[in-house]
């Protein structure tokens, strides 16, 4: 799958960090979500790539990317390690100031990154999430149900990892189509990418570290941001489903605006899974957003 990219492998601290890159015009990065790769891009890279010089990445324990071992911290898979990835990744491509668009665990990467490297990020366009502290601050049963994999994942080793871990791909299937659309938004060449990728060893373990991290580490970075008064200065848009849940269950604009000077935002006719299930309108909010103009 997008094969007009040119694939890139690059190590940060040991981790292995992989990718593809390719197009012409301002820089943007490219963050996926759970429980996928780099490949949840490929109805939109491509026109993307039209207007911008895209960089997408595989965050560390999904994809092509390294799985290091699990810390008593869950530091090693905080997203201000995932944040710092990814940096190295743009500045490795020549890189110091960028876009970013990013989807789902993507997303809170790129949150982390705004606020821990704000001289980085020019503007930032978030899919599908409310700030990760928020969320579990405002958990309703409604929530609770329909993400349970947020307090699944979260348990004590080994019993997640082993069931993750006894049959991926059914995990994978399991999370992506239990939405609104099912399965059916997924082109099989990316279903059956996700479902490769998840059965890496060391998958399950590194993506229970993601959300152990996100309910312990990670807490405490947005909680300091909080306490210090620190908010986001870029402008930041946000975007979800019409049909998903996180609209449903939180103000997503209201919660952001608790995070950030200059929010705007709004729905799209679908579900969760924005850049394969609403391409186009996904496009065209980022051309605008962005400012992007064709390139001679």
């Amino acid at each position: 799958m997008l094969d007009s990219f040119s694939s890139f492998d690059l190590s940060r601290d040991g981790v292995r960090l992989h990718g593809k890159a390719g197009g012409r015009g301002a820089p943007l990065l490219l963050l996926h979500g759970h429980p996928q790769t780099h490949a949840i891009w490929h109805r939109v890279a491509p026109l993307l790539a039209q207007r911008f010089n895209v960089v997408m990445m595989d965050l560390r324990g999904y994809g092509d990317s390294g799985r290091p071992e699990a810390d008593e911290g869950h530091v090693r898979y905080s997203k201000r390690e995932m944040a710092l990835d990814a940096l190295a990744v743009m500045r490795a491509h020549g890189f110091e100031r960028f876009g970013v668009l990013a989807h789902d665990r993507g997303a809170r990467v790129a949150h982390r990154l705004a606020a821990d490297h704000p001289q980085a990020v020019e503007r930032m366009l978030l899919l599908d999430i409310a700030p990760t502290l928020a969320m579990y601050q405002n958990t309703t049963e409604a929530f609770a149900r329909a993400y349970w994999h947020w307090f699944f994942l979260i348990q004590p080793p080994p019993l997640p990892e082993a069931l993750v871990a006894s049959d991926p791909g059914r995990y994978v299937r399991s999370v992506m189509g239990g939405r609104h659309a099912g399965l059916g938004p997924f082109a099989p060449e990316a279903l059956a990418e996700y479902e490769r990728c998840a059965a890496i060893d060391g998958t399950a373990r590194a993506i229970c570290e993601d959300y152990r991290a996100s309910a312990t580490i990670d807490l405490e970075h947005d909680r300091a941001d909080i306490a210090a008064g620190r908010k986001l200065d870029m402008p930041l848009r946000v975007l979800w489903g019409a049909h998903g849940v996180v609209g449903r269950c939180f103000d997503v604009l209201a919660l952001w605006r608790e995070r950030a000077q200059y929010v705007t935002g709004g729905t799209l006719p679908c579900g969760h899974y924005i850049p394969e299930e609403a391409p186009a309108e996904l496009v065209a909010e980022a051309f605008s957003f962005f400012n992007a103009t064709p390139k001679d």
